[in-house]
């Protein structure tokens, strides 16, 4: 019994469970992030070329 008392305090002590979601939960905001500024340059320039070559012919 004492040996599963003493697991049960080094699995409750121990932060890598909670780190590892922190770090996932962080990673994936910067990929929305990324994402979300990606899309938003390419529609930019998609529309500035758009212009210049219609402004071209």
């Amino acid at each position: 019994m004492s040996k599963f008392a003493s697991s049960v305090k080094r699995f409750l002590a121990s932060e890598d469970g909670p780190t590892a979601v922190e770090y996932a939960v962080m990673l994936g905001l910067i990929v929305v992030a990324c994402v979300t500024a990606v899309t938003s340059i390419g529609t930019n320039a998609s529309t500035q070329f758009d212009s210049i070559a219609t402004s071209l012919q």
